[in-house]
């Protein structure tokens, strides 16, 4: 029932669309771009709530404070410290090895706010866990969610940026309409 009225409230009262569909049965590492607004968090949960798919997010430790911290751990959060000194990557790589995360969605910017540079986090961890990548866009023009095809990072990081961001480099992000 949950997922009916979530496709529902995507196709129909939001009128949003999905092209092209995530993959079933596999790890990944999900890149959304561009992350511009608390509404992004909507369209996700509603496409993961959909599809059926235990997709993980990581979110600032903040997030996850007494009065929230239920909700965002029932959506799949994971909450980091971004002021400590540990290996984030290297502990998601971990979760993926022990069968905790089986898809990790992350935004590349990091923030909401625009940025010149993406993060190189969910790179190094699906480089590390011998992953693809996903890059998925939310278009706010469109109003379209594309998911794109897997892409298996190189360990050129640079070069493999340049492929990564030639696919979503048309999108128009909420804040930028």
């Amino acid at each position: 029932m949950i997922k009916v009225l979530s496709k529902f409230i995507f196709k129909k009262i939001i009128c949003w669309k999905v092209i092209g569909s995530l993959p079933l049965n596999e790890k990944y590492v999900i890149a959304v771009v561009p992350h511009s607004s608390y509404f992004d968090l909507v369209i996700a949960v509603l496409i993961r709530t959909y599809s059926g798919l235990k997709i993980k997010f990581i979110g600032k430790k903040e997030l996850f404070n007494p009065i929230t911290s239920f909700f965002f751990t029932f959506l799949g959060g994971i909450p980091v410290d971004r002021g400590k000194n540990t290996n984030i990557v290297d502990e998601v790589v971990s979760l993926f090895d022990l069968n905790e995360i089986e898809i990790l969605a992350i935004a590349p910017e990091g923030t909401r706010k625009e940025v010149k540079k993406w993060k190189s986090g969910f790179y190094y961890i699906a480089l590390n866990a011998n992953l693809p990548i996903l890059m998925v866009s939310f278009d706010y023009t469109k109003k379209e969610v594309v998911i794109h095809n897997k892409f298996s990072p190189t360990g050129d990081i640079n070069k493999d940026f340049i492929e990564l961001e030639k696919k979503v480099s048309d999108v128009v992000s909420r804040n930028r309409l």
